[in-house]
């Protein structure tokens, strides 16, 4: 395997990794850890400084496992005619959970981080209970893409 293919296969795990392990973070560790905070204005401050950084990162993300992902698929099977089926099942999976979390940032996001900035903290927490339904049914496509991209090549 050429030098470039070991490069482009590491940012794409890594890319998996950061996303998906941020998820799983934030859903499985930090969000339970909120209830210790007393006063709900407290909590939904603190997620909006968290969103705001790793959302970032998601975009960043998103981007190097486009890049890296479709540098894999031309350059070492010729195109998508040259994928394994489980090639294809990770493009599905990766679009739509780019197209939530496109939905999440562009719409939930920007109405939850409005709302917490104005104080209306009722609003704020309608929305961040849509954000974290976006996040679980990500995190759960993220455990399905992996999966499929860790074992598809040994689908007989």
């Amino acid at each position: 395997m050429p030098y470039t293919m070991i490069i482009a296969l590491a940012i794409h795990i890594v890319s998996a990794v950061i996303w998906v392990g941020g998820m799983f973070f934030a859903y499985t560790c930090l969000r339970p850890s909120m209830g210790t905070l007393e006063h709900a204005p407290d909590r939904l401050r603190l997620w909006r400084a968290v969103f705001a950084r790793f959302f970032r990162y998601v975009i960043i993300e998103i981007v190097l496992l486009l890049g890296s992902g479709y540098w894999m698929i031309f350059m070492e099977f010729g195109g998508f005619a040259g994928a394994g089926i489980h090639i294809h099942i990770m493009n599905l999976t990766g679009f739509v959970m780019m197209g939530l979390f496109g939905h999440l940032y562009f719409a939930e996001w920007l109405k939850f981080r409005r709302a917490v900035d104005a104080e209306d903290f009722p609003t704020a927490g309608t929305r961040l209970n849509r954000i974290r339904m976006i996040v679980a049914t990500n995190l759960g496509l993220g455990w399905v893409t992996i999966i499929v991209g860790a074992t598809g090549r040994y689908w007989g």
